[in-house]
């Protein structure tokens, strides 16, 4: 079959074409026909080598996946040839084995890592959800339980987790705040659900806690930037508040969060693909996600231009520009 593969893992590398084996379908999982894949973050520090968890070299990447079963194997019940779904199954290795990514004519997938794609989407749409939402539901349903009552504060709410943090909190009753960069973003966010827009260019911290809250704080707050952001997030909190991040690698000073009795979540989604523990979780977390997208509660923000698995080169040129709105996608055509 063709693939997509990488010779080494630097700032460098660059993705060529090649003939590599198919996948030979395995017990409990099930063979997929590759229709599209979507561009993480990860994805790319996998790709520079940023992030050392890439499968074994000549390695095919990207972890989304979306396509058309071929093949199900021994003791899967729950699929068979011809459906279609999504997931968010490959592209790593961890302790629990290699898992070889989308970018291939085929992908052997963990079955409990995979759903039935919503109906609503195409495959393209349907690429772009998988690890930004299960990310986003991890962070705000299983770890933060927001509630209806809850007022969140989404930090960078037209980014790929972000997007789906909005979307998830609106779908489960909550009032939804986020912080963007422009106007413009601004006007996305509020398509996608938020009620209150915070343009954090112009606006401090204690300036939009004060316009929103009454200086109470945020009883929720979702972190998708990290760094310096966690920080600020601990400041917007209300006492005894809940603060979820994706990015917990730098040092703190935790005294803001001693002072109001925070609690703070970090969410490592890879988790189970590295290790093999809780997959199936991602499959429940992706077959909701697909009720709500179909009931018309959750969509994916896109790039305005879909790329061919060809130009997976171009691809993430795109996104080390860092100068772009919307899931980057990649279709096999």
């Amino acid at each position: 079959m063709k693939a997509w593969v990488v010779d080494e893992y630097s700032e460098q590398a660059r993705f060529r074409k090649a003939e590599v084996d198919k996948p030979e379908i395995r017990p409990g999982h099930v063979l997929i026909e590759v229709r599209a894949t979507s561009l993480n973050p990860i994805d790319h520090k996998i790709l520079t080598g940023a992030v050392p968890v890439g499968p074994s070299l000549p390695a095919i990447l990207h972890m989304d996946v979306s396509g058309v079963i071929a093949a199900v194997g021994h003791g899967v019940g729950n699929f068979k040839p011809g459906d279609e779904v999504y997931g968010c199954a490959g592209g790593l290795k961890g302790s629990a084995g290699q898992l070889d990514g989308a970018l291939a004519d085929f992908m052997l997938a963990d079955a409990a890592l995979i759903a039935q794609k919503p109906k609503s989407l195409d495959f393209g749409e349907a690429a772009a959800l998988p690890l930004v939402a299960i990310t986003a539901w991890e962070a705000l349903i299983d770890q933060a339980a927001i509630t209806a009552d809850d007022l969140v504060l989404v930090h960078g709410g037209t980014g790929g987790v972000g997007h789906l943090g909005i979307q998830l909190a609106a779908s489960r009753g909550c009032k939804v705040a986020t912080t963007v960069s422009s106007k413009e973003k601004g006007e996305i966010a509020r398509r996608l659900g938020a009620h209150e827009i915070i343009d954090y260019t112009l606006e401090q911290v204690e300036d939009y806690v004060q316009r929103l809250t009454g200086g109470r704080g945020f009883p929720v707050i979702f972190d998708t930037i990290g760094g310096d952001n966690l920080d600020r997030s601990f400041e917007a909190a209300a006492i005894k508040g809940r603060v979820a991040s994706t990015i917990g690698r730098n040092t703190h000073d935790l005294s803001p969060m001693h002072s109001k009795a925070l609690s703070l979540h970090l969410v490592f989604m890879a988790l189970p693909l590295l290790t093999g523990e809780g997959r199936a979780h991602h499959g429940d977390i992706l077959r909701e996600l697909a009720t709500l997208v179909d009931a018309g509660k959750v969509k994916p923000l896109l790039h305005n231009k879909r790329f061919s698995f060809d130009q997976a080169n171009e691809a993430h040129a795109l996104f080390a520009k860092d100068d772009y709105v919307g899931k980057i996608v990649l279709e096999h055509r």
